[in-house]
């Protein structure tokens, strides 16, 4: 009975990683990627590098976009993105002959160094690894969707696994890996250490893998985690002043006054009369991403009509507001990015490893089913 329990639970664990294995693979590897996306666009595009040999400080973001708006003079500067230290600012606008353009800003010179008309790599390996490419035709994506639901597929392989390595917690004091004794040997040995050591990046990624799954069902379902920036009231609107009072100095000003640990990374300023200063950014919290802070701000009054921080967010909105560090590693910079990395290449080389196991096995019993039918024909005719 144990046996056949055992060969129940081998073979389960193989239908949870095989029938969609070349996805799953893809999924790791681009997440691999996607977690260094940045320090490999600072490495490949010397554009994006916010170089600072006369240590200058960092200028406040409204004057990068004054230059933007200098160099480009019927441009409508829409949204401003803060990254590293290392890397430049992106000021996204659009202009008469630019329908999408992003102007790579140095923060410590105020110089324009790139005009990028086309998608970042950054952007890329984060579309890539989180909906691979596929488009979004309203709230959902099908891809998003798919992605979000190896989260299923890794769980299984997880606690599958577990049950059929019996004591595999030996692997962590007394590692085994027995190279004289054939390649499928070494395969599982590697296969099976790999997977104990990544127990708790095994956990962490279906864990987070799951929220993104409910976040799609959510997102699909029109059910709003976080409410909708609000829109100026029209009483509020002068009568004749068509230029807002409040300008997006001030109204970053506003934004430190209310939070003095603010962090700016995603900036947007009023589309229309009736739009607000939607200001996003991190703070001193580890585990919180760098949206964790959200002000909109009122161009006509400077009054804050909504603000979200770590203190005032619902269960929900915690939960969606950590799982991108935990997912990616960018909790603690990086050093944990370089351990996030490590473990993506092992899941991505567990993923490959299993499947030449798989592979293996099927090839051998599909050999010895044709030698079985072999001797069974031969012997029938002898009879």
């Amino acid at each position: 009975m144990a046996k056949l329990s055992n060969r129940f639970w081998f073979q389960l664990h193989g239908w949870f990683s095989l029938p969609i294995w070349l996805i799953f693979c893809f999924v790791c590897i681009t997440g691999t990627i996607a977690v260094f996306s940045h320090e490999l666009t600072w490495l490949t595009n010397p554009a994006s590098r916010a170089t600072n040999p006369n240590h200058l400080p960092a200028k406040p973001v409204a004057e990068l976009v004054a230059a933007v708006e200098q160099a480009y003079p019927t441009a409508d500067v829409g949204t401003v993105m803060v990254f590293e230290p290392y890397l430049v600012h992106a000021v996204l606008f659009t202009d008469h002959d630019k329908p999408f353009a992003i102007a790579y800003v140095n923060q410590y010179t105020g110089e324009i160094q790139q005009i990028n008309q086309g998608i970042t790599f950054i952007g890329f390996m984060r579309s890539l690894h989180g909906w691979l490419l596929f488009p979004w035709p309203g709230s959902y994506s099908v891809g998003y969707y798919l992605v979000s639901a190896m989260a299923l597929v890794m769980l299984g392989a997880l606690v599958t696994g577990l049950v059929i390595y019996k004591n595999f917690w030996r692997s962590f004091t007394q590692p085994k890996i027995r190279f004289n004794q054939g390649k499928k040997t070494i395969l599982t040995d590697l296969h099976r250490l790999a997977g104990v050591w990544s127990i708790w990046f095994l956990m962490l990624m279906s864990a987070t893998g799951l929220w993104y799954l409910v976040q799609a069902v959510m997102w699909h379902a029109d059910i709003d985690i976080e409410p909708h920036a609000p829109l100026v009231a029209a009483e509020q609107l002068p009568a004749t002043q068509t230029q807002p009072p409040v300008s997006f100095a001030d109204a970053m000003q506003i934004a430190k006054q209310r939070f003095p640990d603010f962090q700016p990374s995603y900036l947007m300023l009023p589309e229309h009369n009736r739009g607000m200063y939607s200001l996003m950014g991190g703070g001193d919290h580890i585990f919180y991403d760098q949206y964790s802070y959200n002000l909109s701000i009122n161009p006509w009054t400077g009054d804050i009509a909504h603000e979200k921080s770590p203190q005032s967010m619902s269960a929900l909105q915690t939960v969606m507001h950590i799982a991108d560090p935990l997912h990616y590693g960018t909790l603690g910079g990086i050093w944990t990015k370089a351990i996030w990395f490590l473990f993506g290449l092992i899941l991505s080389g567990m993923s490959i490893t299993g499947f030449m196991i798989w592979g293996s096995r099927t090839v051998k019993a599909a050999r010895e089913s044709r030698r079985s039918e072999a001797l069974q024909e031969a012997h029938d005719g002898a009879q």
